[in-house]
C-alpha cells in the first residue's frame, strides 16, 4: 500500500499515453517523472534503499501497460514475479528532487526475463536494478517462452544478456520450491 496511489496514477497515464497513440515497442525504453516525496526518506533524509525498489515497479507497470504486454498476461491469466533483483547506489536522492526511472526489456535465458531499472538525474543515473522474473499462471504452472513469444511475438533488437547477469543468477539461486532450503548459517 506505501506506493498505491503512485501505481494507480501511472496505470492511469500508461494507459492514456496508449489511447493517445503512444505505444511502446518491447525494445524500446519507458521513462516516467517522479519526486522524491517525504515518506520516501529515511532517518538521514535521503531516498530510502528500500524505496528504489517500489519505485522501480512503476516504471514496470508503465513498461508492461505501454507494450501491450499486461493485457496480454490479464487476458490469459498470467503474471509476473520477480524472481531477483541486485542494485547499485551511486547517489543520494533528496527531498523534492524530481528524477526519471527508466525501464528496459534486457533479455532472456531459458526461464526468465531481465528488465534493468534506472533513477536518473539530469541524464546521470543516480541508481541501477538488475531484475529477473518469471511468468506464471494463475491456475498454477510456469508461463514458457516459447508460449510468451508465439502470444506477444520474439522481440526484436533484444541485446544480449550481459555474462555477470547469468553468473550472478547462478551464484544467488536458492533451491526450488520443491527441496527443503533449511536456514543453516555456517
Amino acid at each position: 500500500m506505501n506506493v498505491i496511489w503512485r501505481t494507480l496514477l501511472v496505470i492511469f497515464r500508461a494507459r492514456l499515453r496508449n489511447r493517445r497513440g503512444r505505444r511502446m515497442d518491447v525494445t524500446d525504453i519507458g521513462r516516467i517523472r517522479l519526486t522524491t516525496l517525504p515518506t520516501d526518506l529515511d532517518i538521514l533524509r535521503h531516498m530510502n534503499n528500500g524505496r528504489y525498489l517500489s519505485l522501480f515497479d512503476l516504471g514496470r507497470w508503465d513498461l508492461l501497460i505501454r507494450t501491450g504486454l499486461f493485457d496480454v498476461m490479464k487476458d490469459r491469466g498470467w503474471y509476473a514475479v520477480v524472481s531477483s533483483e541486485t542494485v547499485t547506489f551511486r547517489k543520494s536522492l533528496q527531498l523534492w528532487q524530481r528524477f526519471d526511472i527508466e525501464s528496459r526489456f534486457i533479455g532472456h535465458d531459458d526461464r526468465a526475463l531481465f528488465l534493468e531499472h534506472r533513477a536518473v538525474v539530469d541524464g546521470e543515473v543516480y541508481a541501477r536494478v538488475i531484475m529477473r522474473a518469471r511468468m506464471l499462471r494463475r491456475n498454477g504452472g510456469l508461463v514458457h517462452h516459447d508460449e510468451l513469444f508465439a502470444t506477444v511475438g520474439r522481440p526484436e533488437g533484444v541485446p544480449e544478456i550481459d555474462d555477470w547477469i547469468h553468473d550472478w543468477v547462478s551464484a544467488s539461486a536458492l533451491p526450488s520450491t520443491r527441496v527443503p532450503a533449511p536456514s543453516v548459517w555456517s
